[in-house]
């Protein structure tokens, strides 16, 4: 395969890879170095950070201090238990960050990320967050409606879209529309009394301390419902099952999935055929991603360079590609301040919205001066926006950006020629050419310069942001 066409295949596919790894796969095919890929996601390990039964015991005497405010010292104990809940989410945060960068499961940690986007949920329960967490990187290659059933059943999703005050004497819609419309079927494939009954059906889902699904019976209206034009006494998994019997679901999701992984301009023969295929593997997110990932039309050359790549695809890709690591984890939160979007912490039921939306006059200063505060490690002027929120203002801390970088690794992938250093680097880090120009500059900026400089001058032009 040529360098370009691995290249576009490690970034879309994951978060980009170091060149010696880039190197030793130009000997493969797309379909050998995916299989590899799969291979390497194959094991899931869980997330760890929050211990449940712990949390649960705090809670509960949270709550009896709530009950008794005069308590000494309850004042002080609140806004610790607060304060730690948010660290812990910090941590989840950035232990993921960790293995997107330097795990060998870049394709689950890849797939897992755009689920976040898609079944969004967002609670300030670090328990309940880290479940939802590993339930999106457990299921992210596996089945869509085992992953569409789990997601439904987590915590996070029931208490985010308010289904545990869904109850029969009472039924709350919030939950079943969302689930329809950008989750599954997309607006227009469903009416307004359908997601009326669907609610119904969706009575009695709850959770408890623990995060722990619970099915609250009493709760639940057993009663005759008509969905989709069909009657009978459905519960909420008879609802999941008819949404994934609709070839709408599977042709949304597609299409979905097309304008992430492949180009924004959708295709739709090819999305079409895709959608097909994914209905008849009845949902198989696998197959689904080979038969993108494989396909000649997926090299062509206007899919290369078309993804303006989101907070996360940035940071990360930076760090995976140098094997950086930072001294301190606070960047990495930082730098997803900064540029708008905070794993956990998406901006609404929606998701973010990605695409062009990435880049304004603000983050892209920010963007294209990242590798320059990365390799000197200071500390930058840029404040990241508090938004009034006492749940994020751990994200917004500034600290230096000192990391680790091994240059001698880079180097050792290099050819002995230095003058070709330059050519060698942009073709490795750029998916787009340079203009001749400013290539001209580059030239003259770096012929004197170590690794490092040429690295940082290529990474600094907006044709970096792409991929």
């Amino acid at each position: 395969m040529l360098q370009r066409h691995i290249q576009h295949l490690y970034w879309r596919a994951g978060f980009g890879e170091s060149l010696a790894v880039i190197k030793a796969s130009e000997k493969y095919s797309a379909q050998q170095i995916f299989q590899k890929m799969l291979q390497d996601s194959a094991q899931f390990q869980l997330i760890e950070v929050v211990d449940s039964d712990e949390l649960a015991m705090l809670q509960d005497d949270f709550k009896k201090m709530k009950r008794d405010e005069s308590k000494n010292g309850n004042r002080d104990f609140k806004k610790d238990f607060k304060k730690e809940r948010r660290q812990e989410q910090g941590i989840l945060n950035t232990t993921w960050i960790d293995l997107m960068a330097t795990e060998k499961s870049a394709l689950r940690e890849k797939i897992a990320l755009f689920w976040h986007g898609h079944l969004v949920s967002r609670v300030l329960n670090p328990v309940f967050s880290q479940s939802y967490l590993n339930t999106l990187r457990k299921y992210a290659l596996g089945n869509f409606g085992d992953l569409l059933m789990a997601i439904s059943k987590e915590p996070s999703m029931l208490q985010f879209l308010n289904n545990k005050q869904n109850k029969k004497s009472s039924p709350n819609e919030n939950f079943a529309r969302e689930l329809m419309e950008l989750f599954t079927l997309g607006r227009g494939n469903y009416t307004e009394n359908d997601i009326k009954e669907v609610a119904r059906a969706f009575t009695g889902w709850d959770s408890d301390k623990n995060g722990q699904f619970v099915f609250q019976e009493k709760n639940h209206d057993s009663g005759e419902k008509t969905i989709f034009g069909k009657k009978g006494n459905f519960n909420g998994e008879d609802v999941i099952k008819m949404i994934l019997e609709n070839k709408q679901t599977a042709l949304f999701i597609t299409t979905k999935i097309y304008k992430h992984f492949v180009n924004e301009n959708v295709d739709a023969l090819k999305v079409e055929d895709l959608a097909k295929r994914f209905y008849k593997t009845n949902y198989d997110i696998k197959d689904l991603f080979e038969n993108i990932f494989t396909s000649n039309w997926f090299y062509d050359d206007k899919n290369i360079g078309s993804h303006i790549k989101s907070p996360v695809e940035l940071l990360v890709g930076i760090r995976r590609t140098l094997g950086l690591s930072f001294e301190n984890p606070q960047p990495d939160l930082f730098v997803q301040k900064v540029l708008g979007q905070v794993l956990l912490f998406p901006p609404n039921v929606a998701g973010w919205a990605g695409g062009r939306n990435w880049i304004d006059s603000s983050s892209l200063l920010f963007r294209m001066q990242l590798p320059a505060l990365i390799f000197s490690g200071k500390e930058n002027d840029t404040s990241a926006k508090n938004d009034g929120d006492v749940n994020t203002e751990y994200q917004t801390k500034k600290r230096n950006f000192r990391a680790v970088i091994n240059w001698e690794n880079v180097r050792n992938n290099l050819s002995s020629k230095e003058d070709s250093h330059l050519d060698e680097l942009s073709d490795f880090l750029l998916q787009v050419t340079v203009n001749q120009s400013i290539k001209n500059k580059l030239i003259s900026q770096s012929s004197s310069g170590t690794i490092k400089k040429k690295i940082a001058n290529l990474m600094m032009l907006p044709e970096y942001q792409v991929c």
